[in-house]
């Protein structure tokens, strides 16, 4: 029954659409609308992703999951920085590793089992998402010394972003590879085709990039109404509704139990969006009237690390805890906080 209302439920996206583009609503009206809309997509991209991973394996399909769930949130940064929003990008992808390390991962572990799950591939990731933040620690410090989006900043991320991008191919690569080596099961009886699993990722990937367009577009109205700041907003709520699909998935994935592919999700989109995503977004920013400089800030950079430090001691021993679960989403519940009181930069 559940099923069949989600399936009938993915209408409500084109629906979202022609509504945004037809009938002109409110901004509330449409940022409730794309919130709802978000919610079918998040559990179809975690059902093409489950019948991809019979084909790929866990690390594989979690790679797949993360690209095809990040895609939506490259196109959202892409448009920000076109329309002269850098605190928003660089707030929305700090956000992003942040909450997936945190929110997803955890949520994750309290509603699916407790199981062992790869540590070595999560241990990898976290890794890279370290090194990210050890490497961007240099524009930060920079951002501090004057304006955070001068030219000298933006020269001075060129080479972090190029190197942030060579560290992420190569060991994901790697990674990868050996993935496929380890991880070639039959498909199980019923599974998709990879053709079908890959096609009904993409136009659900295609959907949820619009619907989450139209979701951002209607964030500052929606700001407005709770009186948050555009920090926060982005912080948090950008973050969270960019990757909304990908977040949906990774736990409609953790209920049916199939903790080692959620947990590749969580910590392989966290990795991808620090080394690949915000990277190639300042890079592509070259092109635009106003660029991307990467020097977040300090309570980012900050929250950041704290997330990949509470990540690697649950994934130490290389098994789910739901008790660990709750302290992740704790330490998520903490960082909204902080992030509510710092106000604007």
């Amino acid at each position: 029954m559940a099923r069949r209302i989600l399936w009938a439920s993915l209408a409500l996206a084109p629906a979202t659409i022609a509504v945004d583009l037809l009938a002109h609503p409110g901004k509330v009206t449409l940022f409730v609308l794309a919130a709802v809309s978000l919610v079918p997509l998040a559990w179809l991209i975690g059902e093409a992703t489950e019948h991809a991973a019979e084909h790929t394996g866990a690390g594989v399909g979690g790679f797949l999951n993360a690209s095809f769930g990040n895609a939506p949130e490259l196109i959202i940064a892409l448009i920000a920085v076109a329309d002269g929003l850098p605190q928003v990008v660089r707030g929305s992808l700090a956000g992003s590793v942040i909450s997936n390390l945190l929110l997803v991962f955890g949520v994750t572990q309290l509603v699916g089992p407790e199981t062992q799950i790869n540590r070595r591939s999560l241990i990898t990731q976290l890794g890279l998402v370290g090194a990210a933040v050890v490497v961007l620690a240099g524009p930060v410090a920079l951002g501090y010394t004057g304006n955070p989006e001068r030219h000298s900043a933006v020269l001075a991320s060129v080479p972090v972003a190029l190197v942030l991008l060579v560290l992420y191919l190569v060991v994901t690569g790697r990674n990868l590879r050996e993935h496929r080596e380890l991880e070639r099961d039959e498909p199980a009886a019923g599974a998709w085709s990879m053709t079908m699993s890959l096609a009904v990722l993409g136009v659900a990937t295609v959907l949820t990039a619009f619907v989450s367009e139209i979701l951002v577009h209607s964030l500052d109205a929606f700001a407005k109404a709770i009186g948050a700041t555009d920090f926060f907003i982005a912080a948090v709520i950008v973050a969270i509704v960019g990757n909304a699909a990908e977040h949906g998935g990774a736990i409609v994935i953790a209920r049916a139990g199939k903790m080692k592919l959620a947990s590749e999700i969580a910590i392989s989109s966290s990795a991808q969006v620090a080394l690949l995503v915000a990277p190639a977004v300042m890079l592509l920013s070259l092109l635009f009237t106003h660029q991307l400089p990467l020097s977040f800030r300090w309570e980012e950079l900050a929250a950041m690390a704290a997330a990949v430090a509470l990540a690697a001691v649950t994934i130490a021993d290389g098994t789910t805890k739901r008790w660990e679960g709750g302290l992740l989403v704790l330490a998520y519940g903490i960082v909204v906080a902080a992030f509510w009181l710092a106000g604007n930069r």
